[in-house]
Protein backbone atom coordinates (compact mmCIF):
# COMPACT_ATOMS: atom_id res chain seq x y z
CA UNK A 1 0.00 0.00 0.00
CA UNK A 2 1.13 3.55 -1.02
CA UNK A 3 1.78 6.09 1.57
CA UNK A 4 -0.68 8.47 -0.64
CA UNK A 5 -3.47 5.17 -0.41
CA UNK A 6 -2.86 4.80 3.40
CA UNK A 7 -3.66 8.60 3.61
CA UNK A 8 -6.51 8.02 2.24
CA UNK A 9 -7.92 4.98 3.96
CA UNK A 10 -6.85 6.25 7.15
CA UNK A 11 -8.43 9.88 6.22
CA UNK A 12 -11.73 7.76 5.27
CA UNK A 13 -11.60 5.39 8.73
CA UNK A 14 -11.15 8.20 11.11
CA UNK A 15 -14.01 10.16 9.67
CA UNK A 16 -15.60 6.12 10.38
CA UNK A 17 -14.87 6.11 13.64
CA UNK A 18 -15.76 9.47 14.59
CA UNK A 19 -19.46 9.19 13.36
CA UNK A 20 -19.57 6.09 15.18
CA UNK A 21 -17.76 6.88 18.71
CA UNK A 22 -18.69 10.48 18.74
CA UNK A 23 -22.18 11.24 18.46
CA UNK A 24 -23.04 14.23 21.29
CA UNK A 25 -23.98 16.58 18.02
CA UNK A 26 -25.54 16.51 15.11
CA UNK A 27 -22.67 19.12 14.01
CA UNK A 28 -20.18 16.94 14.69
CA UNK A 29 -22.29 13.70 12.90
CA UNK A 30 -22.07 15.81 9.73
CA UNK A 31 -18.59 16.82 10.15
CA UNK A 32 -17.43 13.55 10.04
CA UNK A 33 -19.87 12.56 7.06
CA UNK A 34 -18.23 15.95 5.13
CA UNK A 35 -14.59 13.94 5.67
CA UNK A 36 -15.11 10.95 4.84
CA UNK A 37 -17.12 12.42 1.53
CA UNK A 38 -13.98 14.41 1.20
CA UNK A 39 -11.81 11.54 1.40
CA UNK A 40 -13.55 9.11 -0.92
CA UNK A 41 -13.61 12.24 -3.85
CA UNK A 42 -9.78 12.83 -3.27
CA UNK A 43 -9.59 9.08 -3.83
CA UNK A 44 -11.84 8.40 -6.47
CA UNK A 45 -9.80 11.29 -8.37
CA UNK A 46 -6.56 9.78 -7.75
CA UNK A 47 -7.42 6.29 -8.64
CA UNK A 48 -8.86 8.16 -12.01
CA UNK A 49 -5.62 9.60 -12.58
CA UNK A 50 -3.59 6.83 -12.37
CA UNK A 51 -5.55 5.18 -14.98
CA UNK A 52 -5.51 7.68 -17.48
CA UNK A 53 -9.32 7.01 -18.64
CA UNK A 54 -11.48 9.15 -19.66
CA UNK A 55 -14.12 6.75 -18.46
CA UNK A 56 -13.89 7.67 -15.08
CA UNK A 57 -13.07 11.59 -15.20
CA UNK A 58 -16.78 12.14 -14.56
CA UNK A 59 -16.80 9.66 -11.54
CA UNK A 60 -15.28 12.09 -8.52
CA UNK A 61 -17.30 15.01 -9.91
CA UNK A 62 -20.83 13.17 -9.53
CA UNK A 63 -19.47 12.46 -6.19
CA UNK A 64 -18.76 15.80 -5.35
CA UNK A 65 -22.24 16.85 -6.41
CA UNK A 66 -23.90 14.18 -4.11
CA UNK A 67 -21.48 15.50 -1.14
CA UNK A 68 -22.91 19.04 -1.92
CA UNK A 69 -26.24 18.05 -2.17
CA UNK A 70 -26.05 16.11 1.13
CA UNK A 71 -24.23 18.83 3.12
CA UNK A 72 -27.44 21.14 2.21
CA UNK A 73 -29.81 19.07 3.33
CA UNK A 74 -27.67 18.40 5.97
CA UNK A 75 -27.51 21.88 7.44
CA UNK A 76 -30.75 22.44 6.63
CA UNK A 77 -31.74 19.61 9.16
CA UNK A 78 -29.01 20.82 11.52
CA UNK A 79 -30.59 24.13 11.06
CA UNK A 80 -34.92 22.62 11.36
CA UNK A 81 -33.82 20.74 14.52
CA UNK A 82 -31.91 23.89 16.39
CA UNK A 83 -35.30 25.87 15.75
CA UNK A 84 -37.67 22.90 17.07
CA UNK A 85 -35.51 21.88 19.76
CA UNK A 86 -33.57 24.87 20.54
CA UNK A 87 -30.38 22.30 20.73
CA UNK A 88 -28.33 19.53 18.16
CA UNK A 89 -27.69 17.38 20.60
CA UNK A 90 -29.02 13.93 19.45
CA UNK A 91 -28.98 12.57 22.82
CA UNK A 92 -32.41 14.97 23.32
CA UNK A 93 -33.86 13.98 19.81
CA UNK A 94 -36.85 11.88 20.18
CA UNK A 95 -38.09 10.28 16.82
CA UNK A 96 -41.03 8.57 18.63
CA UNK A 97 -42.56 12.83 20.17
CA UNK A 98 -42.99 15.27 17.71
Amino acid sequence: MTPVHFAFSSAFVLGLTGLAFNRTHLLSALLCLEGMMLSLFIALSVWALQLDSTNFSVAPMFLLTFAACEAGAGLALLVATARTHGTDRLQNLNLLQC
